[in-house]
C-alpha cells in the first residue's frame, strides 16, 4: 500500500553478498520490523524494519516468504520479529512472531479487522455546484469517496459518475448520512457550477450527500497536482486526465485508492460501510 518506499537494491546486493560472505552459507538475522503490505499470492511482503547489524540499514523493503502458510498469517499493520535468511543473492522471511501493532498516531487508520498506512488527503478550497465554498475541512468525520470528473467527457467520466451513483444507492440509510461523494473538476474552463449541476442530475447522484467542484484554474492545478492526477489537453480535443478514486476517512487520510474503472460498485460500498463502522461517528 505505502507508495515510495521500497528501496530497490540491485547491485548493492552484490556489495552485501560479499560482507555476508558470498557463498559461504546462509545466515539468519532476527529482525522487527512493522508490516505495510502483503502479497499472499506472490508470497511477497513489504516490510519497515530496523537496522540489521552486519546487514543493512533501517529501511523499507519487500521479501520473499518462505512459505504460503507463512506469507497467509501476515497482515498489514503487524509488529513483528521475524526469522530473516540471507544466502548472499536474496532475503527470505522464514518465519515470524506478532509482538504488536501499529499505531494509529503515527498514520496507520483501522479498516475492519485490518490496519492500513494511509496519507493526508491534500486540503482544497473550491465552489460547490450550487456556487457555495467548500473545503476539506468542511467535510471532517465524514468518510469521503473523492474522484475526478469533467461535463463533457466522452466516455470515462459518466461511466465513473454513474458506478458512483450505484454506491451511493447501495449504501444503508445508517451509513448514508457519514458518507460524503466529491467529484473535482479538471476542466474548470468550462465547467461552471450550473453545468455541474445538470451533469450531477442527469446521472442521478444525491447531491445531498455529494459535492461536485469546480473553481479557478488557479484554484484547481494545485488541488490536482497534490492528488497526483494529471491533465492535459490538445487544442480543441477533450481533456485527457487520471482516472483514480480516492477513499478517506473521517480524519482527513487517504485508505485506499481506485485506479480506472475496474472497481464493482458493491464492493466500493462494502468498503464505505467497513471505513464507516471502523472510525467513531465523532471521528475527526
Amino acid at each position: 500500500m505505502r507508495r515510495g518506499l521500497v528501496h530497490l537494491l540491485g547491485g548493492a546486493i552484490a556489495v552485501l553478498a560479499l560482507a555476508c560472505g558470498g557463498d559461504a552459507g546462509t545466515r539468519h538475522y532476527t529482525v522487527r520490523g512493522t508490516v505495510h503490505d502483503v502479497q499472499v499470492e506472490r508470497r511477497q511482503v513489504l516490510v519497515e524494519h530496523e537496522d540489521i547489524p552486519g546487514l543493512m540499514p533501517a529501511m523499507t523493503m519487500s521479501f520473499d516468504v518462505a512459505s504460503d502458510a507463512v506469507a497467509a498469517r501476515l497482515r498489514s499493520g503487524q509488529v513483528i520479529d521475524f526469522d530473516l535468511a540471507f544466502d548472499g543473492h536474496g532475503y527470505v522471511l522464514v518465519d515470524f512472531e506478532v509482538v504488536g501493532e501499529a499505531a494509529e498516531e503515527d498514520g496507520w487508520v483501522r479498516f475492519g479487522d485490518a490496519l492500513l498506512l494511509s496519507d493526508p488527503a491534500p486540503d482544497f478550497a473550491l465552489t460547490d455546484q450550487a456556487g457555495r465554498p467548500l473545503a476539506l475541512a468542511d467535510l471532517a468525520g465524514r468518510v469521503l469517496l473523492v474522484d475526478f470528473i469533467f461535463t463533457t467527457c466522452p466516455g470515462p467520466c459518466p461511466i465513473l459518475t454513474s458506478s458512483h451513483v450505484r454506491v451511493q444507492k447501495l449504501l444503508p440509510e445508517d451509513v448514508r448520512d457519514r458518507v460524503h461523494f466529491v467529484s473535482i473538476s479538471v476542466d474548470p474552463e468550462h465547467d461552471t457550477p450550473a453545468a455541474l449541476t445538470a451533469y450531477a442530475e442527469a446521472r442521478g447522484a444525491d447531491l445531498a450527500h455529494w459535492s461536485f467542484l469546480t473553481g479557478t484554474s488557479g484554484e484547481i492545478d494545485p488541488v490536482l497536482k497534490a492528488f497526483g492526477v494529471g491533465r492535459t489537453r490538445k487544442g480543441d480535443e477533450p481533456v485527457e486526465h487520471t482516472v483514480i478514486s480516492y477513499l478517506v476517512d473521517g480524519r482527513g487520510r487517504i485508505v485506499k485508492r481506485y485506479f480506472g474503472l475496474q472497481h464493482e460498485a458493491r464492493d466500493l460500498a462494502a468498503d464505505l460501510v467497513t471505513l464507516v463502522q471502523s472510525q467513531p461517528p465523532d471521528a475527526s
